[in-house]
């Protein structure tokens, strides 16, 4: 356990390390910043790496074992109804439990928290319980994907411009560290009973479709409610003038983290106690292992979240409002890019999809070529939001081409890509973006004077959607390469074969030389 552990926190050092050296340089060469604010960085930064490492070792032991069983289960079922409530309880309550969704929506204004909160929940609900019955009846997910962004789109005309960038905003943070890891590994579950050709390419695909789920309801709601410019207070940075403040900082900022990941780990540790109490399919061993995994991921999740909040999101808002004020502030793109490259790394969750995509292709896709993939997707995103935030331009003239160009690639890759793409869409889009580049695009938008709820808002939609384009391109290059190396064993399986019927000929030309001398 301890080497495992080791091992996590290893790999989280190398995924902070790079957005922690870059935001470094930033501070030494464009903007200088006070060593407290600093040094609070720094503390963030080492608690986001330890963080990380318990939470991913926790999902593993927890959060990846329980959702595989109760897909399993599921599979099971024979009855329809059934199989849509248990998708549907599954699905509203795991959202729920997501830390992202309560950030999002402490920052809407004109919606009441719950009312925002229970409508993604129930859009997720519906939609998870309808990717179960996609794999169960083996629907082609492409299809429903183009029927489903059709409609979203189609949606979208109907709502306010000040709403649509939450609403897009809301299916990325849904699909955040407590969502994924449980419902990818469902999707494993179900996809395991199966055991046809298609079973492994049908286990991706639910985070796709239940991050489609909250921007429809989202959108819905939005016929309803019509906020106008947010109230958002914004990251505060704090004064601290010695090692003693830092300290009683994170510490005195601690407990509201350590109560809103109890909430949130509360109700999957019921669903764990009554799956276990009415099917008895974990020993007790696994039992205990599982129950240590829920502690190690409760650990993970309130030092990753309190190292974010309190140490990264206020700076990432002075970067944002300082780079903006200044002449060069068209430098704000390619830094937003390079921060993007990076900082998708950092994301718990998409360690976890990339571990899962290499597993089920047998190294083929490599966890390597999947963080470097989305890395440049995002980094596109990032800068695309950038610019968005410099120039006032429309959130719907990059997402509904964006989409589009997605929908019609899916028709072309190997089908497994398409689940993967529109998954890492979702799992791309977590908390190291509502804590650092939701703050650093909100900063320098207040800087520009622009409007936040056109301009700044929008950022995680960007995120969710660029991954859905760069993994399918690197499906169709997969697609390439496999088809070539196909041809190239075909015409060395060919080779011997003529080689052989050659030496028969010679064979044949000799002793019909030797009887002829006979």
């Amino acid at each position: 356990m301890n080497q495992k552990l080791k091992e996590k926190i290893l790999e989280s050092v190398s995924a902070v390390l790079p957005i922690t050296g870059i935001v470094l340089l930033l501070s030494i060469l464009l903007v200088p910043v006070e060593l407290g604010i600093m040094v609070m960085f720094l503390v963030g930064a080492i608690l986001l790496v330890i963080g990380m490492g318990f939470f991913q070792l926790g999902a593993e032991m927890s959060m990846t074992p329980l959702g595989e069983g109760i897909g399993v289960q599921i599979s099971k079922a024979r009855r329809i109804p059934l199989i849509f409530l248990i998708g549907f309880s599954m699905g509203a309550i795991i959202t729920i439990s997501e830390p992202d969704l309560q950030v999002l929506a402490e920052q809407v204004p004109g919606i009441p928290n719950l009312t925002l909160i229970l409508t993604v929940a129930v859009g997720v609900g519906i939609f998870l319980a309808v990717a179960i019955l996609r794999i169960l009846f083996q629907i082609n997910l492409s299809t429903i994907l183009i029927v489903l962004y059709t409609a979203l789109i189609g949606v979208s005309f109907l709502v306010s411009r000040d709403f649509l960038a939450v609403a897009f905003d809301s299916g990325g943070v849904t699909t955040g560290p407590m969502t994924v890891p449980f419902i990818m590994a469902m999707g494993v579950g179900l996809a395991s009973v199966r055991g046809d050709k298609n079973a492994s390419s049908d286990s991706f695909g639910l985070v796709a479709l239940s991050s489609v789920g909250p921007i429809l309801a989202v959108l819905i709601l939005g016929m309803f409610f019509s906020p106008g410019e947010t109230a958002y207070s914004g990251a505060v940075v704090a004064d601290v003038g010695t090692t003693r403040d830092v300290v009683k900082e994170f510490l005195f900022d601690m407990p509201p983290y350590m109560k809103e990941v109890l909430i949130s780990l509360v109700p999957v540790a019921i669903v764990f106690a009554l799956f276990q109490r009415f099917t008895r399919r974990y020993p007790r061993r696994q039992v205990k292992r599982i129950a240590v995994g829920f502690a190690y991921t409760y650990l993970g999740l309130v030092l990753f979240l309190c190292g974010v909040n309190v140490g990264f999101a206020p700076l990432g808002a002075l970067l944002g409002e300082e780079i903006a004020s200044e002449a060069w502030r068209w430098l704000l793109v390619p830094i937003g890019m390079l921060i993007g490259y990076y900082i998708v790394k950092a994301e718990p969750a998409i360690q976890v999809l990339n571990r899962q995509v290499e597993g089920v292709t047998n190294g083929s896709v490599s966890a390597r070529a999947m963080n470097r993939c989305m890395s440049w997707g995002v980094a596109a995103s990032v800068g695309l939001s950038m610019m968005r935030v410099l120039t006032g331009l429309p959130i719907q003239y990059i997402i509904i081409p964006g989409y589009l160009i997605a929908l019609l690639l899916s028709r072309y890759v190997p089908r497994m890509f398409v689940g993967i793409a529109f998954d890492s869409g979702g799992v791309a889009s977590g908390p190291m973006t509502t804590t650092f580049l939701l703050p650093l695009s909100i900063g320098a938008c207040q800087a520009t004077g622009g409007n936040l709820m056109t301009d700044a808002f929008g950022v995680v939609a960007l995120v969710a959607l660029t991954p859905l384009i760069a993994i399918q391109l690197m499906g169709i290059l997969y697609q390439y390469k496999l088809r070539v190396t196909e041809r190239i064993a075909v015409r060395e399986a060919e080779i011997p074969v003529m080689d052989s019927a050659a030496d028969d000929i010679i064979e044949f030309e000799e002793e019909d030389g030797d009887g002829g001398q006979s």
